[in-house]
């Protein structure tokens, strides 16, 4: 047990040394906050430019496992869901080279409210975030797998968030913005009709 002589004080400053030691304390927890938060940010602004079709980039609620795959890096954001989502597309869409294709969890519409207070709000704030995309679901367990394999060749940026409600992580695959699906399609049309 610690007593008053391991930490000498003069009488009538205790409650000052506490009050210095509270003060510093949420200092250096704000200070890891921001830290936190621009330490993601300036990571997605470094690594996006580099990626592109094929990288994923997730952002997941505070349950998502840690992969080992040897591509997939994970950070944790310390920030919301909805934050991080608005953050990441808003990177994307200003982007050159890229353009987002949007998974969800297939199990997210049948998570009750009963058994998760919140998760209503919380689809109804993810709808409102993705208005402008088309949503693919996709069963959780699925998801995870392509991610693993993903990341045994190509970079993914996992972006962890504080939400703590299941299937509700955000799995977004990078695809080339300057050449789009049909014009892909109408040149492997083309190359097969080009066969011998």
């Amino acid at each position: 047990m610690l007593t008053k002589a391991y930490f000498p004080v003069a009488s009538g400053d205790h409650p000052m040394r506490r009050a210095f030691f509270l003060l510093t304390l949420l200092v250096t927890t704000f200070t890891a906050h921001a830290n936190a938060q621009s330490d993601w940010k300036a990571k997605l602004n470094t690594e996006l430019p580099l990626l592109g079709h094929r990288n994923w980039i997730l952002i997941v609620d505070s349950a998502y496992p840690l992969q080992v795959s040897p591509g997939v890096e994970t950070i944790d954001t310390n920030d919301g869901m909805i934050e991080v989502v608005q953050t990441v597309l808003r990177q994307i869409d200003n982007s050159i080279h890229v353009r987002p294709d949007i998974f969800m969890d297939a199990e997210l519409p049948y998570v009750s409210e009963d058994d998760v207070p919140g998760v209503s709000v919380y689809r109804r704030n993810i709808a409102d975030a993705l208005h402008d995309y088309q949503i693919q679901p996709q069963l959780h367990d699925k998801l995870i797998s392509q991610i693993a394999e993903t990341g045994q060749s190509f970079h993914v940026l996992v972006l962890k968030t504080r939400l703590t409600i299941p299937y509700s992580s955000v799995f977004i695959r990078l695809n080339c913005k300057y050449w789009p699906t049909d014009a892909e399609t109408r040149l492997r049309a083309k190359m097969s009709a080009a066969k011998p």
